[in-house]
């Protein structure tokens, strides 16, 4: 199949820049009550901010020449009252906007992890769970700052300027003229340095995905790391990573931390010639003192939104990345899904019938496998077949198949004779239960981890299947028993253990057809003996596909079917089988030709 590795950059096929934000953005749609407090708080402020140049000419032009003191004194008290709740209003913009932000951040994350859920079993084979990770915790945090100055930034610093430009036209266009004459050269620069921002940007968040990946990796598999002392190895091509990674980062900062330059640069400029002319038409009927002091407030209160609006601008280059790369998921449609006309599965016997069936994996890619090729076979309900051959025969896919895992290109797949792509997801995996080497121990309590199973089965019924599967004696030893709280992978437990707790977490669900895939290669022979009652248990009633390595655990099979070439090179029982001195033979004397 065709792997993403943490060697590799993700290839992202973006959506657009404006898609994106107007995506992102319809986030805050759910909040605009909310939202619309905030703007209230923001344009009182704002008002007041535009508020004050005015009262300070007024203070000068009028109190002060004029030697009002009163005067003077009154309008300071209107101005500190005004001020006050020019506080206020920020402080709850502040507290509400943190709260909006922090919720959307919630609600992305969890349709996210939600819509992943969804995903089909190609999804995850194509990609690192590192890069999924960065995806989920990374990017998604790094969209607070948006969605907050979104409306905290954007909004009033707009509207601030909308009004300074306004005031200053009104109060001497010659000034304003002045004043906004450096505008053309900074709308060039800042056209100049997004261009190749985003892209670099793009690429320093392509370098943390492969470092998450690698960093994932590496603790997941620790212990063959320590174990071949090949701790120098990883650390050169940790340190490889971290230096790509570094470079990526400096490389788009220096892009991106051109913007504070282009806006201080253009604003020094329009001071400049705002002060020059200013200065030549100073004395005049309409240029009085306090109107350039005026003029010098607002010019700073038009470049500071300006500022604002430019970090802004290189924040949303900076985080738009992180978007599309989640964005990119979202939109990931997966490969096995309902179609709209299916209907629920009924309570099945478990009677499995394949129907000519081919299926190859990554099919039309360079990477294509084929694997089956016009496999037939029925299973009658209660029917125990045990699936032999060697790695790669496609043992695994023929289960993986049943439980609809993957969809077949061609043929069908039957169970009580419903087609199983035409039956919904839900009602068919509910009913089926599936086991590997590897069954995952979740960090919780042993009992949480056996009603994975079936979430609202009795503390009787968790018993029961404790019971059934030699499990309940040892659980009872643990310090708490039932509540013993297990690290996560089992950490502390026996491989052994792992797996009876995973055959109980089976047995609890009462599935009507039962998957067993290599579910006890790594138990050892002594708590086979001990588990294989509780595996018969298991087995009883039950339509049942047990792939097995180990032949002694499968002498007790209905069938036994000899995967290999493509299809079913024989099937027979075990008897059967070693009669015709076939497939099945040879491969039984290699195992036990030594013992």
């Amino acid at each position: 199949m065709a792997v993403n590795s943490f060697r590799e950059d993700e290839k992202l096929e973006g959506i657009g820049k404006k898609e994106t934000l107007k995506r992102l953005f319809a986030h805050l749609i759910p909040y605009k009550f909310q939202v619309a407090s905030v703007l209230f708080c923001m344009l009182v402020t704002v008002v007041i901010s535009l508020i004050n140049p005015l009262i300070i000419e007024e203070a000068i032009d009028v109190y002060i020449a004029r030697k009002d003191m009163g005067g003077l004194a009154r309008l300071a008290a209107v101005t500190l009252g005004i001020n006050l709740v020019f506080i206020v209003m920020v402080k709850v913009r502040m507290y509400v906007m943190a709260r909006i932000s922090n919720q959307i951040l919630l609600d992305i994350r969890q349709e996210l992890y939600e819509h992943i859920q969804t995903l089909s079993f190609s999804f995850f084979d194509s990609r690192p769970t590192g890069k999924i990770l960065a995806r989920v915790i990374g990017d998604v945090n790094s969209l607070k700052n948006v969605l907050t100055n979104a409306v905290t930034t954007l909004i009033p610093d707009f509207i601030t300027i909308c009004g300074v430009v306004v005031i200053m036209v009104v109060k001497d266009w010659r000034l304003a003229l002045a004043s906004l004459s450096s505008i053309p050269l900074m709308a060039v620069a800042i056209w100049f340095i997004q261009k190749f921002s985003h892209v670099r940007w793009q690429v320093f968040r392509k370098k943390g995905s492969n470092l998450n990946a690698y960093v994932h990796e590496g603790i997941a598999g620790m212990g063959v790391v320590q174990s071949f002392c090949a701790e120098e190895e990883t650390q050169k091509v940790f340190a490889g990573l971290v230096k790509e990674h570094e470079q990526s980062f400096i490389g788009a900062v220096r892009i991106a931390d051109l913007f504070g330059g282009a806006v201080d640069f253009c604003w020094g400029i329009g001071a400049m010639i705002l002060y020059w002319v200013g200065i030549q038409m100073i004395g005049g009927e309409s240029v009085s003192i306090g109107l350039l002091v005026v003029f010098g407030t607002y010019i700073d209160m038009f470049w500071n939104p300006v500022m604002n609006l430019s970090n802004f601008y290189n924040q949303v280059i900076t985080n738009l990345t992180a978007a599309e790369r989640i964005f990119e998921i979202l939109d990931t449609e997966p490969d096995i899904t309902d179609s709209a006309d299916v209907g629920a599965l009924p309570d099945i016997e478990g009677k499995v019938e394949f129907c000519h069936v081919s299926f190859t994996y990554d099919e039309g890619t360079p990477a294509e496998t084929k694997v089956l090729e016009d496999v037939s076979f029925q299973v009658q309900p209660g029917e125990t077949i045990a699936l032999v051959g060697s790695t790669g025969a496609g043992k695994t896919t023929v289960v993986n198949l049943i439980s609809r895992f993957y969809d077949v290109q061609k043929g069908a797949i039957r169970i009580d004779g419903y087609d199983i792509q035409k039956v919904s997801i839900e009602s068919l995996r509910c009913q089926m239960g599936v086991m590997t080497q590897e069954n995952f121990i979740f960090q919780g309590t042993v009992r949480e981890n056996i009603l994975y199973g079936k979430m609202d089965a009795t503390e009787e019924e968790v018993i029961a299947a404790a019971k059934a599967v030699n499990a309940h004696d040892f659980i009872l030893k643990m310090e708490k028993g039932y509540d013993t709280v297990l690290k996560e992978r089992g950490a502390g437990l026996s491989i052994g253990q792992r797996q009876l707790i995973a055959f109980a977490r089976t047995m609890v669900s009462m599935p009507k057809i039962l998957i067993l895939d290599e579910a006890t290669s790594s138990i050892d022979t002594h708590t086979e003996l001990l588990v294989q009652k509780g595996i018969e248990a298991l087995l009883k009633g039950r339509t049942s596909f047990v792939i097995a390595h180990r032949l002694s655990t499968i002498q007790r099979a209905d069938r036994i079917f000899v995967i290999d070439e493509g299809g079913i090179l024989e099937q027979g029982s075990p008897a059967e089988l070693m009669e015709k001195k076939g497939h099945y033979y040879s491969l039984y004397m290699a195992q036990f030709k030594n013992i």
